[in-house]
């Protein structure tokens, strides 16, 4: 059985390690945990073409007219690239543990491979000295969906090549800063590279073909397995981790159709990456249903893929609750899909209950080592600066919310160790520009002006206290 089976036929999980003050039910977190927050390069550096920088994909797809809502692009940014020490020292201010962040590929190998760009090492450098010197942990992710235009020119992720590039660039950030980074993701999210990117076009590169999406995955995954032994050869005493979008897939009736088109999706979204990492090969009903001949796969890919893990990394925002559009006329189906009202920007239902679901599928199931949640956060309607703060209430309230559903897990047994919240800053949103807001900081995009978000000052007790009180 899955997590979610297990889980429910449990008594109800006890809020970790309760105890009552002042009639308010404090829910406490182990002394270890880690508190932080994360952020990507392409979404906050700005400097797109700075210090010998190569083109990204999302440099090109964003100066490609239509692709971005508001036809914005990530050239400036948020200007990280120039701003850093000003952002950590608000992280600083915050109070959070550790800071996840990734590279730009493009920065340290401008054409993907070849020649290094020192500029772009010194860069990382500086931040990550600066972390240190401000306490906070840096967890590097390798690859956050820009990779150098010069591999995609010559087939991107559909192709072979590209996972050898990435063992390359592994082996260069891993040298430049083993020294002083102990924390390392290889990937992010790599179904949105493969799908969003490869099929569904919303991202770059923006191509629409099944068949590309396919072997772009096979070829990501590939890319993973081969940097977790150069991590570890050049890192002896690294934690390595990959870092996969999750959702829990509900079907909308108790009917075998929906019930049939719920196990697809989960094959979809879940399973076609949790499974491989994990030893058991590619899910056969999704190879089935996606139809697309497997003759990438070469011997010895697949223990290449299951690389043994540290930790997992966990993106959560949402569920997916899956009706059929396969039912014959001559059944009916009862109608018994449930959504929540309350709905984010992004128009994802509100869930919380799902982090629970996951993380406990995640340790019953699949018994990774480690959990972090690496991304968790939420877009709404930000009222506008006033008094020197944004009161961001809804934001406080969905974080809470969340955060109560880890606490549950680790009660449960899940080994979850840490929580960064999405995201530090407001940021390049993708293909939505500069329409959606998920920072504890808000951003002046004419200005630059920092300004902590009320949800930055609750964060700052959650993690001082390292406990919610309600």
């Amino acid at each position: 059985m899955g997590a979610l089976s297990r889980l429910s036929q449990a008594q109800s999980p006890r809020p970790v390690r309760t105890a009552r003050k002042d009639t308010a039910l404090k829910t406490e977190f182990p002394a270890d945990f880690v508190w932080g927050a994360a952020t990507s390069s392409y979404q906050i550096e700005g400097a797109w073409e700075a210090d010998g920088k190569g083109e990204s994909i999302w440099d090109r797809f964003s100066h490609t007219p239509g692709k971005i809502e508001d036809g914005s692009s990530g050239d400036v940014a948020c200007d990280h690239y120039h701003r850093w020490p000003e952002d950590i020292g608000l992280m600083k201010s915050i109070g959070i543990h550790a800071y996840r962040f990734s590279a730009a590929w493009a920065r340290i190998l401008p054409r993907g491979r070849g020649a290094v760009n020192e500029a772009g090492i010194d860069f990382y450098s500086r931040l990550v000295d600066g972390l240190l010197e401000a306490g906070i942990t840096p967890y590097l992710t390798l690859y956050h969906w820009d990779l150098p235009q010069a591999l995609e020119d010559a087939g991107g992720w559909t192709a072979r090549p590209t996972a050898d590039a990435f063992a390359e660039y592994t082996d260069v950030m891993t040298r430049a800063l083993g020294d002083r980074v102990r924390h390392w993701m290889t990937l992010n999210e790599p179904w949105v590279s493969a799908y969003v990117g490869y099929e569904e076009g919303r991202h770059a590169p923006g191509h629409t073909s099944r068949a590309e999406m396919v072997a772009a995955s096979h070829h990501l995954l590939l890319a993973h397995g081969k940097a977790v032994p150069i991590i570890r050869g050049n890192v002896p005493d690294a934690e390595v981790g990959l870092v996969l979008n999750l959702y829990p897939v509900h079907a909308a009736s108790p009917s075998r159709w929906d019930r049939r088109a719920a196990v697809y999706q989960d094959g979809f979204y879940n399973r076609w990456y949790l499974d491989p990492i994990s030893g058991r090969g590619y899910p056969c009903d999704t190879i089935e249903a996606f139809g697309v001949p497997m003759d990438f796969v070469q011997e010895g890919d697949m223990e290449e893929i299951a690389a043994p893990l540290d930790f997992l990394g966990l993106n959560y925002y949402l569920r997916h609750v899956v009706r059929s559009d396969q039912v014959p006329e001559s059944e009916n189906l009862p109608q018994e899909v449930f959504y929540r009202e309350e709905h984010t920007e992004m128009g994802w239902e509100v869930y919380p209950e799902g982090l629970y679901e996951v993380l406990g599928r995640l340790h019953f199931e699949y018994q990774f080592p480690a959990l972090y949640v690496t991304e968790n956060g939420v877009a709404f309607a930000d009222p506008p600066v006033r008094d020197g703060t944004v009161q961001d209430d809804h934001r406080i309230r969905y974080l809470r919310d969340h955060f109560k559903q880890a606490a549950r897990a680790i009660e449960a047994g899940v080994p979850l160790r840490g929580y960064f919240v999405w995201s530090l800053l407001d940021n390049f949103e993708w293909s939505y520009g500069y329409t959606k807001r998920f920072g504890l900081i808000h951003v002046d995009l004419e200005t630059q002006a920092r300004t902590l978000k009320a949800s930055a000052g609750w964060y700052r007790d959650v993690i001082a206290a390292n406990a919610l009180t309600d």
